[in-house]
């Protein structure tokens, strides 16, 4: 019975494809853009928290937290470039419809398959893009695409350097913040002091000669 309805049942034309394809697109843009101003949201919570850890002097979690900083980030940026190559699917699509009016049908397409093939392995949109894979395959857009790998590199790659800037970055703005409390005779006071040298063993650690700065700053202070 479902095999005569599907006989029966008109088969959409290119156009109709393409305005309901494009529909799902934007859609899926708009979710991406929602996780993006969640995540984001939460980064702000997670910046203020390695900030009370550096005043803390708690380095463990600070570092830690910046972890997450970090992951967070890379997220955000792997979520903009899943919209972009949504968006190029979407485009790709209209000049497939365009070539359809010449030639009566839907043309295959090289750049169409590769991007649903990058983002089948995006584990925010994969089911989205299964679901095309099929239909498009269907529609003779793509080739059936059969690919169940995840993109782990997130994971994968050292982040080290990336931590470390993280927490670099929240001690010089706390370095900052604390010279800039400091009664104006002390502060010129200072300005004045010739800057120590640093030792090769000191380089190696990035956020310790602010942290250093840091606690000599709060120390003034209460002197």
């Amino acid at each position: 019975m479902e095999k005569v309805k599907n006989i029966l049942k008109p088969k959409p034309n290119p156009q109709q494809l393409l305005r309901d394809w494009q529909r799902r697109l934007r859609q899926e843009c708009r979710n991406i853009e929602r996780q993006i101003r969640d995540i984001q949201r939460e980064e702000k919570i997670v910046q203020k928290s390695i900030k009370e850890a550096a005043k803390r002097n708690d380095m463990g979690s600070a570092k830690s937290l910046a972890q997450e900083l970090v992951r967070s980030k890379r997220t955000v940026n792997r979520l903009y470039e899943n919209k972009a190559q949504l968006n190029s699917i979407s485009m790709h699509l209209g000049e497939s419809v365009a070539i359809a009016r010449t030639v009566g049908h839907l043309s295959k397409s090289a750049e169409v398959m590769k991007l649903v093939n990058n983002l089948m392995k995006a584990p925010e949109v994969a089911i989205t893009m299964q679901e095309f894979n099929k239909e498009m395959t269907k529609a003779g857009v793509i080739e059936e695409i059969v690919n169940d790998a995840v993109d782990s590199a997130l994971d994968s790659e050292d982040i080290e350097d990336e931590i470390e800037d993280e927490v670099d970055k929240v001690l010089t703005e706390l370095a900052g913040e604390t010279t800039a409390q400091l009664p104006e005779a002390v502060r010129k006071e200072k300005l004045k002091q010739p800057a120590q040298a640093v030792g090769d063993e000191e380089v190696c650690h990035i956020y310790n000669p602010l942290h250093r700065s840091l606690i000599d700053l709060f120390n003034d202070e209460i002197w």
